[in-house]
């Protein structure tokens, strides 16, 4: 049994700034060694805990999707000590990668219905997974029509901007981009806030599932606009990632009531959160 502690040896492959101010960055990064590549099987939704020697580890959610073979990307804000130092580090340096951690949004029920992706500023990572996933086109006729709602504080703090633009152009995905604000009279897009814009996008609940990964903020607000368009609270899906501690249940930082986050999700439904303490 593999120890849960020790991880895979990973490579920087490609580092890119994501955002005007710089402190979002995408890293791709390689397998040392084929056998862990083979071992690190994954869904989107799933985690993985980032760990620079001599610093520390940080959990942040996989932004690749399985269905990109050959290595995996997490994009990372700069906030701390960890993420600082892995901010400086260059292409070619070496690190690890513990995991996968964690649970995952719920493919398989998903199936035959409509979906509906709700994102807020950089915790788009685990949708931007999600989308790439169900676009694949050996999973693209597994779901209905996709719904994407995706907003950021402004046009500069937005993630992923090219593959944005690709999967607007397409005619199997309807994209609603939105900024709180925007200074830049080019702006072509929506302005307002994610839960008003999911209020004005979003038709229909019929036949759907909404999966919803953001700011506490967002998510609160975002609760009852879905509910109101008639999503039931075991079809809204929810992500706990930012209570992400240890990862397996050992340090106890994590937990909602008898929940542990971080192997009980961190993907629950509305319906489960509901039977537990309102700490989340």
């Amino acid at each position: 049994m593999k120890n849960p502690y020790l991880p895979y040896p990973v490579k920087i492959d490609d580092i890119v700034v994501e955002t005007e101010d710089k402190n979002l960055k995408t890293f791709k990064f390689v397998f040392l060694n084929p056998e862990d590549e083979a071992n690190f099987k994954y869904m989107p939704g799933q985690f993985a805990e980032l760990s620079v020697p001599g610093k520390g580890e940080i959990p942040i959610g996989i932004a690749s999707s399985p269905t990109e073979k050959g290595y995996l990307t997490f994009t990372v804000n700069k906030v701390g000590v960890v993420t600082t130092f892995l901010h400086n580090m260059k292409v070619g340096d070496i690190m690890g990668i513990r995991g996968p951690l964690g649970n995952w949004y719920p493919w398989e029920e998903m199936e035959g219905k409509n979906v509906v992706i709700i994102g807020g500023g950089f915790a788009f990572t685990t949708l931007r997974s999600s989308v790439v996933y169900m676009l694949h086109p050996q999973n693209r006729p597994k779901f209905g029509k996709i719904t994407v709602v995706y907003g950021a504080r402004n046009p500069g703090l937005l993630l992923y901007k090219q593959e944005l633009m690709e999967w607007e152009k397409r005619d199997d995905i309807e994209m609603h981009i939105t900024v709180d604000a925007a200074d830049d009279p080019n702006w072509k897009y929506n302005v307002g806030f994610v839960p008003a814009i999911t209020e004005q996008k979003v038709k229909s609940s019929e036949n759907a599932y909404a999966i919803v990964c953001g700011p506490p903020i967002m998510i609160k607000f975002t609760q009852p606009v879905l509910e109101k368009l008639g999503f039931p609270p075991e079809r809204i899906i929810l992500s706990l990632e930012n209570r992400m501690k240890c990862a397996i249940g050992m340090c106890g930082r994590c937990n909602v009531g008898d929940q542990f986050v971080c192997k009980d999700g961190p993907v629950f439904s509305l319906a489960k959160l509901r039977t537990l303490p309102p700490e989340y």
